[in-house]
């Protein structure tokens, strides 16, 4: 298990995309397996290689770790994107949990029925611009600082970069009354490595569209 990461997933974004980003901002190079029939996934269940029976599934430092949460702790504390201190830590983690409820609403979006989309596409627009920017928005003005949590590149930065750039999809002007997050979208996209990410024909997925809605339902019998 010695060499790059192995990441087994879905050919798309869903739970992995988050850690796809990570590794891609610590500059770590990473394989993708992946399960594209239910006899994919079906395999490694049988194989025993996860632990609860389900994916995302990342082949790292001789483990074999699950649980998308568990998966992206480790990396950051790994990569030193994890703060310096608990309380730097405490911090990074409820950043990335507010950015990681908005991107769950996101995620499910296209899974939902098309009678509820438009309701729930504007409920994203809505929580996004009342509840989660104001306070990334605010935090950036309180401390003038460049990044989120101790003036220093960290996971925190790295998820809210990714949150920004998918509700953008669902509304493209969605930071104009965000002049810092503007400020903060420009500065994080044009780090070496996450620029990188960011090109066209690197490992980033593209959103979901009703093909993949369909295959994803084969695999996992939705």
């Amino acid at each position: 298990m010695a060499g790059k990461p192995k990441l087994h997933y879905t050919k798309g974004r869903g739970k992995m995309e988050s850690i796809r980003w990570l590794l891609a901002a610590a500059g770590v190079e990473f394989e993708e397996e992946f399960i594209e029939t239910k006899e994919d996934l079906e395999k490694l269940r049988n194989d025993g290689v996860l632990l609860f029976q389900q994916v995302p599934m990342v082949e790292m430092d001789g483990m074999r770790m699950v649980q998308t949460r568990a998966i992206l702790s480790y990396i950051a504390a790994k990569y030193n994107l994890y703060g310096k201190d608990l309380k730097e830590r405490a911090w990074i983690d409820m950043y990335v949990e507010g950015t990681t409820d908005l991107m769950g609403m996101i995620m499910y979006l296209p899974f939902q029925p098309a009678d509820t989309k438009e309701k729930n596409l504007a409920l994203i627009i809505e929580r996004a611009t009342t509840r989660y920017f104001p306070v990334y928005e605010k935090a950036l003005k309180d401390h003038g600082q460049d990044y989120l949590v101790g003036n220093k590149l960290s996971w925190a930065d790295v998820h809210l970069l990714e949150a920004i750039l998918m509700v953008e999809e669902c509304k493209a002007d969605v930071l104009s009354a965000f002049p810092l997050l503007q400020a903060f979208k420009g500065r994080i996209s044009n780090i070496p490595t996450i620029k990188k990410f960011l090109q066209p024909g690197s490992q980033r997925k593209p959103p979901t569209d009703e093909k993949f809605v369909a295959v994803v339902r084969k695999i996992f019998n939705i």
